[in-house]
Protein backbone atom coordinates (compact mmCIF):
# COMPACT_ATOMS: atom_id res chain seq x y z
CA UNK A 1 0.00 0.00 0.00
CA UNK A 2 1.36 3.50 -0.80
CA UNK A 3 2.50 5.74 2.03
CA UNK A 4 2.41 9.48 2.57
CA UNK A 5 3.56 12.03 5.16
CA UNK A 6 0.31 13.41 6.58
CA UNK A 7 -0.33 16.47 8.73
CA UNK A 8 -3.30 15.40 10.88
CA UNK A 9 -2.91 18.26 13.37
CA UNK A 10 -1.11 21.52 12.73
CA UNK A 11 1.96 22.27 14.81
CA UNK A 12 5.64 21.46 14.50
CA UNK A 13 7.52 18.89 12.40
CA UNK A 14 6.91 16.35 15.16
CA UNK A 15 3.24 16.29 14.07
CA UNK A 16 4.11 14.64 10.77
CA UNK A 17 2.92 11.05 10.51
CA UNK A 18 3.81 8.50 7.84
CA UNK A 19 0.58 6.66 7.04
CA UNK A 20 -0.71 4.07 4.61
CA UNK A 21 -2.96 5.74 2.05
CA UNK A 22 -5.20 4.40 -0.74
CA UNK A 23 -3.68 3.96 -4.18
CA UNK A 24 -4.49 7.00 -6.27
CA UNK A 25 -6.71 6.81 -9.35
CA UNK A 26 -6.59 9.62 -11.92
CA UNK A 27 -9.75 11.53 -12.78
CA UNK A 28 -10.31 12.69 -16.37
CA UNK A 29 -7.46 14.97 -17.41
CA UNK A 30 -5.25 13.88 -14.51
CA UNK A 31 -2.06 11.85 -14.12
CA UNK A 32 -0.83 9.70 -11.23
CA UNK A 33 2.95 9.76 -10.77
CA UNK A 34 5.01 7.26 -8.78
CA UNK A 35 7.45 9.62 -7.09
CA UNK A 36 11.17 8.94 -7.02
CA UNK A 37 12.05 12.08 -5.06
CA UNK A 38 10.41 15.13 -3.50
CA UNK A 39 11.96 18.35 -2.24
CA UNK A 40 11.30 20.51 0.80
CA UNK A 41 10.46 24.23 0.66
CA UNK A 42 10.00 26.90 3.29
CA UNK A 43 6.32 26.88 2.36
CA UNK A 44 6.09 23.39 3.87
CA UNK A 45 7.01 24.81 7.28
CA UNK A 46 3.99 27.11 7.09
CA UNK A 47 1.74 24.30 5.89
CA UNK A 48 2.76 22.07 8.80
CA UNK A 49 2.33 24.93 11.27
CA UNK A 50 -1.14 25.77 9.97
CA UNK A 51 -0.12 29.17 8.67
CA UNK A 52 -1.16 28.90 5.03
CA UNK A 53 -4.59 30.38 4.22
CA UNK A 54 -7.20 27.92 2.98
CA UNK A 55 -5.31 24.77 3.98
CA UNK A 56 -7.02 22.39 6.38
CA UNK A 57 -5.86 19.13 7.99
CA UNK A 58 -5.41 16.37 7.09
CA UNK A 59 -3.11 17.30 4.23
CA UNK A 60 -0.02 15.88 2.55
CA UNK A 61 2.64 18.63 2.18
CA UNK A 62 5.16 18.90 -0.63
CA UNK A 63 5.18 21.02 -3.78
CA UNK A 64 8.19 19.54 -5.61
CA UNK A 65 8.45 16.11 -7.14
CA UNK A 66 9.82 13.96 -9.93
CA UNK A 67 8.92 10.43 -10.86
CA UNK A 68 7.41 7.99 -13.34
CA UNK A 69 3.92 8.19 -14.81
CA UNK A 70 1.84 5.37 -13.33
CA UNK A 71 -1.63 5.98 -14.74
CA UNK A 72 -3.44 8.35 -17.09
CA UNK A 73 -6.97 9.65 -16.79
CA UNK A 74 -9.28 9.75 -19.76
CA UNK A 75 -8.61 12.51 -22.24
CA UNK A 76 -4.88 12.74 -21.49
CA UNK A 77 -2.63 12.79 -24.54
CA UNK A 78 1.08 13.33 -25.09
CA UNK A 79 2.03 11.20 -22.07
CA UNK A 80 2.47 7.47 -21.54
CA UNK A 81 2.86 5.14 -18.60
CA UNK A 82 6.53 4.89 -17.69
CA UNK A 83 7.43 8.44 -18.78
CA UNK A 84 9.99 10.12 -16.52
CA UNK A 85 8.56 13.48 -15.48
CA UNK A 86 8.95 16.52 -13.28
CA UNK A 87 5.96 18.34 -11.78
CA UNK A 88 5.06 22.03 -12.08
CA UNK A 89 3.81 23.05 -8.59
CA UNK A 90 1.63 25.93 -9.85
CA UNK A 91 -1.90 24.56 -10.22
CA UNK A 92 -4.60 26.29 -12.30
CA UNK A 93 -2.38 29.23 -13.24
CA UNK A 94 -4.95 30.56 -15.68
CA UNK A 95 -4.59 32.78 -18.72
CA UNK A 96 -2.72 35.73 -17.22
CA UNK A 97 1.02 34.96 -17.57
CA UNK A 98 1.90 37.78 -15.18
CA UNK A 99 -0.17 37.07 -12.06
CA UNK A 100 -2.17 33.92 -12.76
CA UNK A 101 -5.90 33.43 -12.49
CA UNK A 102 -8.33 33.41 -9.56
CA UNK A 103 -8.10 29.61 -9.13
CA UNK A 104 -4.31 29.60 -8.84
CA UNK A 105 -2.97 27.42 -6.03
CA UNK A 106 0.19 25.53 -5.13
CA UNK A 107 0.55 21.77 -4.90
CA UNK A 108 0.90 20.52 -1.33
CA UNK A 109 -1.95 22.43 0.32
CA UNK A 110 -4.86 22.50 -0.13
CA UNK A 111 -4.28 19.72 -2.71
CA UNK A 112 -2.28 16.77 -1.35
CA UNK A 113 1.34 17.05 -2.37
CA UNK A 114 4.54 15.15 -2.98
CA UNK A 115 5.63 13.92 0.46
CA UNK A 116 4.32 10.55 -0.64
CA UNK A 117 4.88 7.49 -2.82
CA UNK A 118 2.34 8.81 -5.33
CA UNK A 119 0.80 12.12 -6.34
CA UNK A 120 -2.16 13.00 -8.56
CA UNK A 121 -1.97 16.19 -10.64
CA UNK A 122 -3.53 17.71 -13.76
CA UNK A 123 -1.82 16.42 -16.89
CA UNK A 124 -0.78 19.97 -17.85
CA UNK A 125 1.40 20.06 -14.73
CA UNK A 126 3.59 17.18 -15.91
CA UNK A 127 6.72 17.82 -17.99
CA UNK A 128 9.52 15.60 -19.28
CA UNK A 129 12.33 15.27 -16.75
CA UNK A 130 15.55 16.91 -17.97
CA UNK A 131 17.66 13.96 -19.09
CA UNK A 132 20.90 15.17 -17.48
CA UNK A 133 19.42 15.49 -13.98
CA UNK A 134 19.14 12.60 -11.55
CA UNK A 135 15.94 12.11 -9.55
CA UNK A 136 17.05 14.18 -6.56
CA UNK A 137 18.20 17.06 -8.75
CA UNK A 138 15.02 16.98 -10.82
CA UNK A 139 12.83 17.06 -7.71
CA UNK A 140 14.86 19.97 -6.33
CA UNK A 141 14.28 22.13 -9.39
CA UNK A 142 10.59 23.14 -9.73
CA UNK A 143 9.40 25.51 -7.01
CA UNK A 144 12.66 27.15 -5.96
CA UNK A 145 14.15 27.07 -9.45
CA UNK A 146 11.01 28.47 -11.03
CA UNK A 147 10.74 31.21 -8.40
CA UNK A 148 14.36 32.24 -8.96
CA UNK A 149 14.03 32.12 -12.75
CA UNK A 150 10.91 34.28 -12.81
CA UNK A 151 12.34 36.74 -10.27
CA UNK A 152 15.55 37.22 -12.27
CA UNK A 153 14.25 37.30 -15.81
CA UNK A 154 10.47 37.55 -16.25
CA UNK A 155 10.07 40.09 -13.44
CA UNK A 156 13.62 41.38 -12.88
CA UNK A 157 14.64 41.82 -16.51
CA UNK A 158 18.22 40.71 -15.84
CA UNK A 159 20.54 40.72 -18.85
CA UNK A 160 24.17 39.87 -19.50
CA UNK A 161 26.64 42.36 -18.03
CA UNK A 162 24.27 43.65 -15.35
CA UNK A 163 24.86 43.19 -11.62
CA UNK A 164 22.51 41.39 -9.24
CA UNK A 165 22.55 41.15 -5.46
CA UNK A 166 20.94 37.98 -4.06
CA UNK A 167 19.99 38.25 -0.38
CA UNK A 168 20.46 35.20 1.82
CA UNK A 169 23.03 32.86 0.29
CA UNK A 170 22.47 29.17 0.97
CA UNK A 171 18.72 28.83 0.63
CA UNK A 172 17.44 26.76 -2.28
CA UNK A 173 15.98 29.69 -4.23
CA UNK A 174 19.01 31.89 -3.61
CA UNK A 175 21.38 29.16 -4.75
CA UNK A 176 19.43 28.78 -7.98
CA UNK A 177 19.44 32.55 -8.47
CA UNK A 178 23.24 32.65 -8.20
CA UNK A 179 23.63 29.84 -10.75
CA UNK A 180 21.07 31.21 -13.22
CA UNK A 181 22.39 34.78 -13.08
CA UNK A 182 25.99 33.63 -13.52
CA UNK A 183 24.99 31.49 -16.52
CA UNK A 184 23.26 34.55 -18.02
CA UNK A 185 26.51 36.55 -17.88
CA UNK A 186 25.60 38.77 -14.94
CA UNK A 187 27.85 39.89 -12.10
CA UNK A 188 26.47 38.16 -9.01
CA UNK A 189 26.79 39.20 -5.36
CA UNK A 190 25.26 37.63 -2.26
CA UNK A 191 24.67 38.35 1.42
CA UNK A 192 24.89 36.01 4.38
CA UNK A 193 26.00 35.95 8.00
CA UNK A 194 27.92 32.74 7.22
CA UNK A 195 31.37 32.90 5.67
CA UNK A 196 30.99 29.28 4.58
CA UNK A 197 27.76 30.04 2.69
CA UNK A 198 29.35 33.02 0.99
CA UNK A 199 32.32 30.87 -0.03
CA UNK A 200 30.02 28.21 -1.46
CA UNK A 201 28.06 30.87 -3.36
CA UNK A 202 31.34 32.06 -4.88
CA UNK A 203 32.00 28.48 -6.00
CA UNK A 204 28.64 28.58 -7.81
CA UNK A 205 29.39 31.81 -9.65
CA UNK A 206 29.08 34.73 -7.24
CA UNK A 207 31.78 37.39 -7.50
CA UNK A 208 31.70 38.28 -3.79
CA UNK A 209 29.56 38.22 -0.67
CA UNK A 210 28.76 40.61 2.16
CA UNK A 211 28.07 39.89 5.84
CA UNK A 212 24.79 41.64 6.57
CA UNK A 213 25.47 41.58 10.32
CA UNK A 214 28.33 44.06 9.85
CA UNK A 215 27.67 47.80 9.88
CA UNK A 216 28.10 49.47 6.53
CA UNK A 217 27.67 46.38 4.37
CA UNK A 218 25.23 48.24 2.11
CA UNK A 219 27.91 50.85 1.37
CA UNK A 220 30.31 48.02 0.48
CA UNK A 221 27.78 46.67 -2.03
CA UNK A 222 27.38 50.09 -3.63
CA UNK A 223 31.15 50.54 -3.89
CA UNK A 224 31.84 47.05 -5.27
CA UNK A 225 29.08 47.29 -7.90
CA UNK A 226 30.04 50.78 -9.01
CA UNK A 227 27.00 52.66 -7.75
CA UNK A 228 24.63 49.90 -6.70
CA UNK A 229 23.30 46.66 -8.13
CA UNK A 230 21.09 46.79 -11.22
CA UNK A 231 18.81 44.22 -9.57
CA UNK A 232 18.27 43.06 -6.00
CA UNK A 233 16.57 39.72 -5.34
CA UNK A 234 14.94 40.00 -1.92
CA UNK A 235 13.54 36.87 -0.28
CA UNK A 236 13.91 38.31 3.21
CA UNK A 237 11.43 41.17 3.04
CA UNK A 238 14.07 43.71 4.13
CA UNK A 239 13.11 46.37 1.64
CA UNK A 240 15.14 49.15 3.27
CA UNK A 241 18.57 47.55 2.76
CA UNK A 242 17.50 46.42 -0.71
CA UNK A 243 16.70 50.03 -1.70
CA UNK A 244 20.04 51.13 -0.23
CA UNK A 245 21.93 48.59 -2.35
CA UNK A 246 20.23 49.16 -5.71
CA UNK A 247 21.42 51.76 -8.23
CA UNK A 248 19.39 54.75 -9.37
CA UNK A 249 16.70 53.44 -11.72
CA UNK A 250 17.33 49.84 -10.62
CA UNK A 251 14.91 47.07 -9.68
CA UNK A 252 14.12 45.24 -6.45
CA UNK A 253 12.17 41.98 -6.85
CA UNK A 254 10.59 40.57 -3.70
CA UNK A 255 9.25 37.04 -3.27
CA UNK A 256 9.70 36.20 0.41
CA UNK A 257 9.45 37.37 3.99
CA UNK A 258 11.89 35.18 5.91
CA UNK A 259 12.91 38.06 8.19
CA UNK A 260 9.40 39.37 8.80
CA UNK A 261 6.02 40.15 7.27
CA UNK A 262 6.44 43.92 7.40
CA UNK A 263 9.23 46.24 6.27
CA UNK A 264 10.33 49.82 6.88
CA UNK A 265 11.14 51.88 3.81
CA UNK A 266 12.83 55.26 3.42
CA UNK A 267 10.23 56.73 1.07
CA UNK A 268 12.45 59.59 -0.08
CA UNK A 269 15.33 57.25 -0.93
CA UNK A 270 12.87 55.09 -2.83
CA UNK A 271 11.50 57.79 -5.08
CA UNK A 272 14.69 59.87 -5.33
CA UNK A 273 16.42 56.81 -6.79
CA UNK A 274 13.38 56.02 -8.97
CA UNK A 275 13.48 52.35 -8.02
CA UNK A 276 11.09 49.74 -9.43
CA UNK A 277 9.80 47.59 -6.55
CA UNK A 278 8.28 44.39 -7.95
CA UNK A 279 6.50 41.47 -6.32
CA UNK A 280 6.65 37.95 -7.71
CA UNK A 281 5.52 34.45 -6.77
CA UNK A 282 6.61 31.14 -8.23
CA UNK A 283 6.00 31.18 -12.00
CA UNK A 284 3.75 30.39 -14.92
CA UNK A 285 3.82 27.37 -17.24
CA UNK A 286 5.60 29.58 -19.78
CA UNK A 287 8.29 30.42 -17.21
CA UNK A 288 8.65 26.71 -16.38
CA UNK A 289 9.12 25.77 -20.04
CA UNK A 290 11.80 28.46 -20.36
CA UNK A 291 13.54 27.11 -17.26
CA UNK A 292 13.51 23.53 -18.55
CA UNK A 293 14.90 24.65 -21.92
CA UNK A 294 17.71 26.49 -20.11
CA UNK A 295 18.41 23.34 -18.10
CA UNK A 296 18.97 21.41 -21.32
CA UNK A 297 21.41 23.93 -22.84
CA UNK A 298 23.27 25.19 -19.76
CA UNK A 299 25.62 23.36 -17.40
CA UNK A 300 24.33 24.28 -13.92
CA UNK A 301 23.00 21.50 -11.69
CA UNK A 302 20.54 21.91 -8.80
CA UNK A 303 22.44 21.89 -5.52
CA UNK A 304 21.16 19.18 -3.18
CA UNK A 305 22.07 19.71 0.45
CA UNK A 306 21.05 16.20 1.54
CA UNK A 307 18.52 13.45 0.91
CA UNK A 308 16.64 11.32 3.42
CA UNK A 309 13.64 8.94 3.44
CA UNK A 310 10.05 10.11 3.83
CA UNK A 311 10.01 9.00 7.46
CA UNK A 312 12.64 11.67 8.21
CA UNK A 313 10.65 14.57 6.72
CA UNK A 314 10.51 16.19 10.16
CA UNK A 315 14.31 16.22 10.35
CA UNK A 316 14.49 17.94 6.96
CA UNK A 317 12.01 20.61 8.07
CA UNK A 318 13.93 21.22 11.29
CA UNK A 319 17.16 21.63 9.31
CA UNK A 320 15.44 24.15 7.06
CA UNK A 321 13.94 26.06 9.99
CA UNK A 322 17.41 26.37 11.52
CA UNK A 323 18.86 27.67 8.24
CA UNK A 324 21.53 24.96 8.22
CA UNK A 325 21.18 23.80 4.61
CA UNK A 326 22.97 24.92 1.49
CA UNK A 327 20.80 24.06 -1.47
CA UNK A 328 17.74 21.84 -1.48
CA UNK A 329 16.61 19.23 1.03
CA UNK A 330 15.25 16.11 -0.67
CA UNK A 331 12.99 13.25 0.43
CA UNK A 332 13.11 9.84 -1.24
CA UNK A 333 9.94 7.70 -1.11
Amino acid sequence: MPQAVVVREFGGPENLVVSDVPELVPAPGEVVVDLRAAAVNRRDLRIVAGGWPGVTAPVVPGSDGAGVVRALGTGVSGLAEGDEVVILPALHWGNDPRIGGPRFSILGGPDDGTFADQVRVPAENVYAKPARLDWNEAAALPLAGLTAWRALFARGGLTSGQSVLVLGAGAGTSTFAVQFAHAAGARVFVTSSSADKIATAVEHGAEAGFDYTQDGWEDEVVARTGGGADLVIDSAGTWGPSIACVRRGGRVVVFGSTVGTSAELDVRAFYFKQVDLVGTMMGSPLDFRDLLRACERQSWTPVVDSARPLAQAGDALRRMAAGEQHGKLVLTP
